[in-house]
């Protein structure tokens, strides 16, 4: 394993289920795990037994351990090593914008962890920089931890204007006696920002042909408002994945799970039950 995809160790991971086929999300940029609680509950079923599912905190968010400098072969590896002291596999594997490429990475590194994969609202390509991210890494550095008494305290004095983001935002302070911290690793996602066109997680870190394509199927989910997959990406997205099927959910965001949870739930039943 190289450097840049070192291996953080084991990642804090919530279950939902007790039978079934195994089932990982991965997160976006400053999101946890337990985002993915109610569509995992929808999953596992009344009982617990149609899907196991397992919520991962990616590295540096969450109760997740943090690392030195970011990538995404890094962040690959260490959910191949989570999920592999949970169970061998093979898993169904599912992510969200930065959690999507770490699971299509995932993919093509370790095929044979993953059966199927789900990516929602993400190519395998570069997005040129973090500024869409800029503005609530900015708001983040600027609320005065040493200064807060109380979590009410923090929201009224986060700068966020839109109550959604504002509270996704939020979901990371965490109190630890008298004080107040990040629980997702800010700083180094400042200065990956501060990068601009050099940002990593902007990126992708594979060009076609430098791996094998992965031959599982992929159910591809775009959300129709948002921008983030377009017409061009299919070719590259074939490319990486042969068998790749794409489903647009008319109305959603880049947030397709939140604005359409229960067309979400119901794509992935299909492929939680779909022969490999």
């Amino acid at each position: 394993m190289s450097a840049a995809a070192a291996d953080t160790g084991p990642l804090h991971t919530l279950s939902v289920g007790t039978a079934g086929p195994r089932v990982a999300f991965l997160h976006g940029l400053f999101g946890q795990g337990r985002n993915w609680s109610s569509i995992a509950k929808a999953l596992a079923g009344p009982a617990g037994d149609l899907a196991r599912c397992t919520l991962v905190d990616l590295p540096d968010h969450g109760r997740s351990p943090w690392t030195e400098s970011f990538s995404f072969e890094g962040y690959a590896a260490s959910v191949a090593s989570t999920l592999h002291a949970i169970d061998p596999g093979p898993w169904i594997v599912v992510g969200h914008s930065l959690g999507g490429k770490t699971a299509m990475v995932l993919a093509l590194t370790e095929p044979s962890l993953v059966a199927r994969l789900v990516v929602v609202d993400i190519a395998p390509k570069g997005y040129g920089d973090l500024e869409r991210f800029s503005g609530y890494i900015a708001e983040m550095q600027a609320l005065p931890l040493g200064e807060l008494s109380d979590r009410a305290q923090a929201e009224a004095r986060f700068a966020e204007p839109d109550p959604g983001i504002k509270a996704f935002l939020l979901q990371n302070l965490r109190r630890e006696g008298a004080s107040w911290r990040w629980q997702a690793n800010v700083k180094l996602f400042a200065a990956d920002a501060a990068r601009g066109s050099g940002s990593v997680i902007a990126d992708w870190p594979l060009a076609v042909g430098s791996v094998e394509p992965y031959g599982g199927p992929v159910l591809w989910i775009a959300g129709s408002e948002s921008s983030y997959i377009r017409d061009e990406d299919g070719e590259t997205m074939r490319a990486f994945f042969p068998r790749v099927r794409q489903v647009t959910v008319k109305g959603a965001s880049h947030w397709v799970h939140t604005d359409a949870p229960a067309v979400v739930i119901e794509a992935l039943r299909r492929v939680i039950v779909a022969p490999s």
